[in-house]
């Protein structure tokens, strides 16, 4: 047998968590066509990968990435690829960039701005398929994604607090549809931002129904805005009555304790295995960190975002009614922006804020946090990134870190890493989140490395319907990772976060070397799938 590429001596965990055993691996074009002993006269392979001492497992399928705009501009991607990311699913929380008409494209691009960085202008991103084209073959890693509920709802009603009944329900479902039909892996949505937490209940048990035809799951960022128009006041009972109602597949986006409910992991999921037991499809994803990360649209109430990002400016810079806004800060969740870091700041005049408590910020303007970040947000036209500072205790971090590898050993949750790979100073899982998960948190307790990689692989392959990927297995595709199991290691921190790992010395993306010797090769053979 012809091969082009062997991988020799490695220890294989094959992503079913099946116990880790040493084979060789042969593969022809994309796929894999060997698994076992393969012998030395078979010579004719364009490379020879020596894996003694090291394990081979299925790409890392990375199941919430922000990272739409970052893999327009730069393919190569090598926050991920470096870390053995081989699929990014982009369009998480519903915030994306298709499908959208030109004109709502220039507008939503600016509007996520502060999360996704600026994407290159004039694109053709009308439709699922159209923004597929975009990807393929022009990134090092495959690139899936879902049916964001953001652009449909906008394409449907425009940047308005709307209820989607009659013919404008008729155009989000319609739009959902084809997206389906081209390939989006589930319906998207974050009850933090707009247009998406416009909604409520029922429109999204509406749009569920198109997304059951397909059977496909609701990945869903839960409510903290506009509760009264929610089941159950929002959260965790909305998503499952959702799902209840319409008989569909739902999956938790960022699920997991934080500094208020450490050590409270049972408590967290009561409600959860509750809606297990009677029925409802449920799967979770997680990443190892104890804090997230945003934009400061975030912040304020529904009446804001009406008009998109031309009318929020005028509010901006009017002195009366930004005012008005602060004061209306206090209408949602998201009440208090005290304890935040600016992580990405685009023009140069405040670029040197990147890495600045918004409390330390506040004090050299001389204004109060609520005034600094409505101006920041003025003076940078919205372009404007921000996370979570971390707990000045370690225990309250360790025991968080703790809960998160708990929650791991379930087999409904995988790892999504919620990356936000711009800005100078990212949140470090755009960098680290899948080699800190596989390396020293695994280590530090003691979690089997087959169970680990089984989250990340398997898991999300089955649950998103990605075809012959995330495991290791003769005609499946070539997507694998090859890494140090004892010395693998995150080394971005909240303070240096544009770090990449060690420890991954091989990736391989549809049969083509993505990284090799730890540097990025520059090959670009992702696909858009499934």
């Amino acid at each position: 047998m012809v091969f082009d590429v062997i991988i020799r001596g490695g220890t294989v965990i094959d992503g079913t968590e099946a116990p880790p055993v040493q084979a060789d691996i042969g593969i022809a074009g994309e796929r894999i066509t060997t698994v076992g002993d393969i012998p030395s006269s078979a010579s004719d392979s364009t490379q020879t990968i020596d894996a003694t001492g090291l394990h081979v497992s299925p790409g890392f399928i990375d199941v919430h990435s922000h990272a739409d705009a970052a893999l327009l501009n730069d393919g190569q991607h090598a926050s991920g690829i470096r870390q053995g990311v081989t699929t990014e699913i982009i369009s998480p929380d519903g915030l994306t960039l298709a499908p959208l008409s030109a004109e709502n494209y220039r507008m939503y691009s600016w509007y996520l701005s502060g999360i996704l960085g600026l994407p290159p202008e004039g694109l053709d991103m009308s439709s699922i398929e159209a923004a597929r084209k975009n990807y393929h073959h022009k990134t090092s890693c495959n690139v899936a994604t879902f049916a964001g509920h953001g652009p449909i709802r906008l394409e449907a009603a425009g940047m308005n607090d709307v209820p989607l009944t009659g013919s404008k329900l008729d155009v989000a479902k319609n739009l959902l549809r084809e997206s389906l039909e081209q390939g989006a892996v589930g319906l998207a949505t974050g009850l933090s931002y707009y247009p998406n937490s416009w909604s409520d209940t029922d429109e999204l048990c509406a749009l569920m129904e198109v997304t059951k035809e397909f059977d496909r799951p609701l990945s869903i960022h839960l409510r903290n805005h506009n509760k009264d128009r929610a089941f159950g006041d929002g959260g965790v009972p909305e998503a499952i009555e959702i799902a209840r109602r319409t008989g569909t597949k739902l999956h938790f986006e960022h699920f997991r304790t934080d500094a208020s409910s450490a050590g409270r992991v049972d408590e967290l999921m009561a409600p959860i295995d509750k809606a297990k037991s009677e029925g409802v499809d449920i799967t979770l994803e997680t990443y190892p960190y104890p804090v997230g990360s945003s934009f400061p649209q975030a912040f304020f109430p529904g009446y804001f975002h009406e008009g998109g990002p031309e009318e929020m400016m005028k509010t901006l810079n009017d002195e009366d009614r930004r005012a008005e806004l602060i004061d209306r800060m206090s209408e949602i969740s998201y009440t208090d922006p005290h304890g935040n870091v600016w992580t990405h700041i685009n023009s140069n005049k405040n670029k040197h804020l990147e890495g600045w408590l918004f409390d330390d910020v506040a004090k050299e303007w001389g204004v109060s946090v609520q005034e600094m970040m409505t101006r920041m947000m003025a003076e940078e036209s919205l372009a404007c990134g921000m996370r979570v500072a971390p707990p000045e205790n370690v225990h309250v971090w360790r025991q968080i870190e703790e809960d998160i590898m708990q929650l791991m050993v379930r087999p409904d949750y995988m790892v999504g890493s919620d990356s936000i790979p711009v800005g100078g100073m990212p949140h470090p899982r755009a960098h680290g989140c899948f080699a800190r998960m596989i390396g020293r948190l695994r280590r530090r307790y003691n979690y089997p490395v087959e169970q680990v990689v089984q989250r990340m692989t398997q898991n999300p392959a089955e649950r998103f319907g990605l075809t012959d990927r995330g495991v290791i297995a003769t005609g499946k595709f070539a997507d694998l990772v090859i890494f140090d199991e004892q010395n693998i290691n995150d080394r971005s921190s909240f303070e240096d976060p544009k770090v990449h790992p060690e420890g991954v010395p091989f990736v391989i993306v549809n049969g083509k070397l993505a990284v090799e010797n730890e540097k990025v090769t520059g090959v670009l053979a992702g696909q858009a799938i499934p």
